[in-house]
Parts: structure tokens; sequence; C-alpha cells
């Protein structure tokens, strides 16, 4: 058993603990991500996902019923907006998609499209939680983890570019 935040105890494998426990593994692979990266400014902004993660997984842990205090800060429209336009500048530095891409490239895009697939299996398990409507978690995280997955393609695309390695594109 564990403790949500409201004091409810739930099973290991309670929706809730599912989703930031993957959630919990996205942030493990984006510091591996960022450990590595050798680009200042790419790197600052991995590691400024992280803390966004970190605090998408507080959310969730978080019942909305719980009383507000201080120290908790639920994902807003503000940060959704913050993703967005990290997506905007960084596929404004990338040539247009013509085909699908193999995930991989250099060292830093392979973590980063490890990351996205983890972030898109988080995607899935909150729909799931989301489908309980007598626990609910509001609808801000879904949109913010659905972005956050797009962000991280783009950023791999990003590492590639930075690393002068070719997106190896899926040819049928």
């Amino acid at each position: 058993m564990s403790v949500l935040l409201d004091g409810r105890r739930v099973p290991k494998n309670h929706p809730r603990l599912v989703t930031y426990g993957t959630l919990d593994e996205l942030n493990a692979h984006l510091g591996l991500a960022a450990a590595q990266c050798s680009h200042a400014n790419l790197k600052s902004q991995i590691e400024k996902l992280q803390y966004y993660v970190f605090v998408l997984g507080a959310d969730l842990a978080t019942p909305l019923n719980t009383p507000q205090t201080p120290r908790l800060r639920r994902i807003s429209p503000a940060d959704v907006a913050d993703l967005e336009r990290q997506i905007d500048e960084a596929t404004a530095q990338l040539p247009p998609l013509k085909r699908f891409i193999l995930p991989g490239g250099g060292l830093t895009a392979a973590r980063l499209h490890v990351a996205r697939t983890v972030c898109r299996g988080a995607e899935r398990h909150l729909v799931a939680l989301m489908q309980d409507r007598s626990d609910p978690v509001g609808d801000q995280p879904l949109i913010f983890v659905n972005r956050l997955s797009d962000l991280l393609f783009v950023l791999a695309r990003l590492a590639n570019k930075l690393d002068n390695v070719t997106d190896l594109e899926w040819n049928i």
C-alpha cells in the first residue's frame, strides 16, 4: 500500500501510482539525456522539463479534493503554453518533416526518443486514471503530457541537428 497526499491508502497498482510511477521513469530518462548532453541550452531545457515532470507527479499524487497547501503546485494552462512555445522555437530551427523518422540518431536524440515513448505510456495510464470519475485529476495534466511528448520528439530532432546527425527516415 501507498499513501496519497490526501492520506488515502491505495494499492501499488492503483492507476494514480502507475501513472506517476511512469512519470518518475520518464524523469530518470530525461536525467540520463541531460547528463550526457553536450549542448548547454538543450541540457538546460531538458533539466527544466524534469522540474515540470516532478510537478506533474506531485499534482497526480494529490487528489483534487485535497486542501490546497502553499507547497502544492499543479500543472496549469501557463505550463502547457510554455511547452507549446518551446515546440514552436525548436521546430523553427528544423527542416520540415517529409517522411516519418525512426527513433535514434545521436545519443542525446536516442535518449530523448526513449523519454518520448515513456511519456506516451504515461499518457495512456493517465487516460485510464481519468476514466474513474470518482477520483478526478483535472484536465491540464493530460494536455500537458500530450504536448510534452510532442516536445520531446522535436527536441530529439534538434539534438540530432546540433550533433550533425541526420534523422533516419522510414522508407517503405
